[in-house]
């Protein structure tokens, strides 16, 4: 292990020891250094890069909390399967994503969005946002990688293409995921566009029926001498009966206009 740490460049061990050091494959003299930064997802969104260091004769997966490289007896099928599980982990944890948001369209569909929504949108966006941007990266580094080992004795193509397959399949969907959040941000904006119209329309239809109602009270309440209805015993009844009837006017006004439009 110590030549290993001899050989490899000390800049190279502070982006080993980074946890969340971008994906990167660089080609040195004597050695490739291939990190890989994945996303991970368990209660909350978090990143993980993990650090190989491949030699002519041997591979190393660098390990952060021991400072040291641990000997993986194997060029290439090595790393490989460590990066394939981690891949595949990542794949049957999207599918959770894929649910949440099902979930989601579906509770539009039957007009029960919680008032949690936008929180929730917001949330998911952001996380499959950031799975989308670190996959690129990965994608590429794999590929830069796979492009310089393709033609290496016993380097394994096809599972290596299969773990690019992979990335590439998981940033897909992550892109058609982020196009069905979209698309569901469209569609709750033009539900409650609509609820906030139907009140406006409500508040309009009470505001249109009182108004004249409001003008009988305001012209019967002034405190002037000569107004109708004062000299007699039935004025209070007199001015209900007329209010009744512009209440009725004004309700068959706005149907006939409701109609007519």
């Amino acid at each position: 292990m110590t030549n290993i740490h001899n050989l490899v460049d000390n800049l190279h061990l502070e982006d080993l020891q980074n946890e969340t050091h971008p994906s990167i494959f660089d080609e040195n003299e004597g050695y490739e250094m291939l990190i890989l930064r994945l996303p991970v997802i368990l209660d909350e969104l978090e990143v993980v890069s993990t650090g190989f260091i491949i030699t002519p004769d041997n591979s190393y997966l660098y390990k952060r909390d021991e400072k040291k490289f641990h000997s993986l007896e194997n060029r290439f099928e090595a790393p490989y399967k460590i990066l394939d599980s981690m891949v595949d982990e990542l794949l049957k944890a999207f599918d959770g994503y894929r649910d949440l948001l099902a979930d989601m369209e579906e509770s539009l569909y039957l007009n029960k969005a919680a008032d949690s929504f936008m929180n929730r949108w917001l949330k998911l966006k952001r996380n499959i946002v950031r799975i989308e941007r670190i996959l690129i990266h990965a994608s590429l580094t794999m590929d830069r990688a796979i492009a310089y080992y393709e033609k290496s004795y016993n380097f394994p193509l096809n599972h290596y293409i299969d773990l690019h397959e992979h990335l590439e399949r998981t940033m897909r969907s992550a892109t058609l995921q982020l196009s069905k959040l979209d698309y569901i941000y469209k569609f709750y904006t033009t539900q409650m566009n609509e609820k906030i119209n139907r009140s406006i329309f409500v508040l309009t239809i009470i505001s249109a029926i009182f108004l004249p109602l409001n003008l009988v009270v305001g012209f019967f309440g002034i405190n002037t001498s000569g107004l109708p209805f004062t000299d007699g015993t039935s004025g209070t009844n007199s001015v209900i009966i007329l209010m009744i009837c512009l209440f009725i006017i004004t309700v068959f006004a706005i149907n006939f206009i409701k109609k007519r439009v």
